[in-house]
């Protein structure tokens, strides 16, 4: 299975985000989603795990 990764530096922020989480798409989905309603104010709906969903890239990095 490919590894997912979400990277807070491609997307602006007021904080200047530099968080990013790899794993598995399901993990990554989660905790990306932990960490936009705790760290940038967002509020956990299906919509904001769609939006996420979209953002996560293939991890270039071989296990």
């Amino acid at each position: 299975m490919t590894r997912k990764v979400a990277d807070c530096r491609r997307f602006p922020s007021e904080t200047n985000c530099t968080l990013t989480i790899a794993g598995e798409e399901e993990e990554v989905l989660k905790a990306a989603a932990e960490h936009a309603v705790s760290v940038h104010g967002h509020t956990d709906t299906p919509e904001l795990r769609e939006q996420l969903r979209g953002m996560l890239e293939d991890d270039k990095v071989s296990a």
